[in-house]
């Protein structure tokens, strides 16, 4: 498939308004796919890339390279190409990858280059989401949508279950099972605003700890343990400690869902950044176990002794995590009964926010588990963390954002009345929104690289974020995870926004 096929049709997707216009645009994509080109169009879709983090950034990208008069490049040519550049490592790579970058976009047509740099800077917002493109694989192959769905939850992988639609046709779905040591995609929670919302709508309903830990998914097949991320990453290399400790558990064939997080010797939730370098340490794991051990917490059971559990209401697969694992192992929880143990529900959440832990997810008891899906019946509550920034710079945008400023570079008011960068976002914002801090912004511009505007820090921006985190990047030695615009407030001065002094005493267990 041409690169420019691909090309457009992510950009009319984008521009559908309605979800049936995208499904019949992407069923008709599929329709043309040869069963090689999907394990690449999907990620493209999606605004990923097959291979991951590459390193290519703007400075690979910089400078005009006239664009191919006629399309050429097939996304296997693209793909193959990106994966030679990221290979490209040692004395004078930089200059090597930049060559070879140039000559991938001169490939290209001016609608192909501008695909590609939305798609490596992580700008592409054309709206394919995995659901959709379901939705029209299911269409293009006149398979149900659920086996789809389905499919793809048993299988971890979109791109699998197209691969094997395109070939075998409806009846390769029968297929794709629940099988212990293959992980599943894990399902996930929506948002409420608060435990008395979500206990209204599920009502009878277990009340858990939502911690701020990595999920991992168990799987013991007698001695064999695989220990797989939400991604479905393998890192059973990586916890020797949790694959000892599964080799305790009464069973010998499960597939458990839980978390892994470190705590400090009060039982106190240390930072997420050290859970996560942890659990992404490769060398020299005995060490880094004995200076930063993390602690499992199971909350769900998908299989026990071969039997699929998925279909079964969350009350009984959670009978069978407690016969398997002891409570230690297991996450808080506290049961309501339905409106009437609202309170109950809500000191449950006090209590879990003064252990340290986010907040609390709210589990419907008689839902099935919807693996690699935000069910309705797991809702998720914690308070919001907001802050009134300062917009320092912002970065022109690609794809559906061509020539409105997007990416925001975002200042608290340091102690020598500098403004130090905590991060950047472009999450949050609407049409309108763009349309007009892109007008605005340029009237405070003070420089344009071509890439960033800079600007007088002079517009407050109120910000919603769920975390803080270190970071060697940024003056203060922090920056915001998930950060995302709420509003603007024009009724505010610079000298009104919260100061890095203010964040740092928000968040003690974060300390630069």
């Amino acid at each position: 498939m041409l690169l420019a096929r691909l090309a457009r049709v992510s950009r009319e997707v984008a521009a559908a308004s309605a979800r049936s216009r995208k499904i019949a645009l992407l069923a008709e994509l599929f329709r043309d796919a040869d069963a090689d080109d999907v394990p690449i169009v999907i990620p493209y879709l999606a605004g990923r890339l097959p291979q991951g983090r590459l390193g290519i950034g703007w400075k690979l990208l910089s400078g005009p390279v006239p664009p191919a008069p006629e399309p050429s490049l097939t996304v296997r040519d693209v793909d193959a190409r990106l994966t030679e550049v990221g290979a490209v490592t040692g004395t004078g790579s930089q200059a090597e990858r930049k060559r070879l970058m140039d000559g991938l976009r001169a490939a290209a047509t001016e609608d192909e280059q501008r695909f590609l740099s939305g798609l490596l800077t992580g700008e592409v917002r054309q709206g394919a989401l995995d659901a959709v493109a379901v939705e029209g694989l299911a269409a293009a192959t006149g398979a149900p949508a659920a086996d789809v769905r389905r499919a793809v939850m048993l299988a971890g992988s979109l791109q699998t279950v197209a691969q094997a639609l395109l070939t075998g046709g409806p009846a390769a779905l029968v297929g794709f099972r629940l099988t212990v040591g293959r992980p599943v995609l894990p399902m996930l929670a929506h948002t409420a605003g608060s435990v008395s919302e979500a206990v209204e709508k599920l009502g009878a309903c277990a009340v858990e700890e939502k911690l701020d830990g990595i999920r991992v998914q168990l799987h013991r097949v007698g001695d064999d343990i695989r220990i797989c991320t939400r991604t479905l990453d393998d890192i059973t290399d990586r916890l020797p400690e949790l694959a000892s400790l599964a080799m305790e558990l009464r069973g010998t064939r499960f597939i458990l869902d839980g978390e892994v997080i470190a705590l400090d010797e009060d039982g106190r939730p240390r930072s997420f950044q050290e859970t996560a370098g942890r659990v992404g340490s490769r060398v020299d794991v005995a060490t880094a176990a004995r200076s930063v051990p993390v602690s499992p917490v199971f909350f769900d059971a998908l299989s026990v002794d071969g039997r699929d559990l998925l279909d079964l209401p969350f009350a009984e697969r959670h009978a069978e995590l407690a016969r398997l694992v002891p409570e230690p192992m297991r996450v808080r929880r506290a049961l309501a009964h339905g409106p009437e143990d609202i309170p109950l529900a809500e000191r449950f959440l006090a209590e879990t926010l003064e252990r340290g832990h986010e907040g609390v997810v709210v589990k419907a008891l008689d839902a099935p588990y919807s693996a690699g899906r935000r069910g309705a019946s797991w809702l998720k509550v914690k308070p919001v963390h907001t802050l009134d920034l300062v917009v320092l710079a912002a970065e022109w945008g690609h794809g559906r954002r061509t020539g409105k400023l997007s990416n925001l570079h975002l200042g608290a008011r340091a102690a020598d009345g500098s403004f130090a960068m905590l991060g950047k976002t472009f999450k949050g914002m609407t049409d309108a929104m763009l349309a007009w801090q892109t007008e605005r912004l340029q009237e405070l511009a003070v420089e344009d690289s071509g890439h960033v505007v800079t600007v007088r820090p002079e517009l407050v921006v109120e910000i919603a974020y769920d975390g803080l985190q270190k970071s060697t990047r940024y003056p203060a030695g922090v920056t915001l995870r998930f950060a995302r615009v709420v509003r603007y407030r024009e009724d505010k001065t610079p000298a009104e926004a919260d100061t890095v002094e203010t964040l740092l005493a928000a968040h003690p267990e974060v300390t630069p």
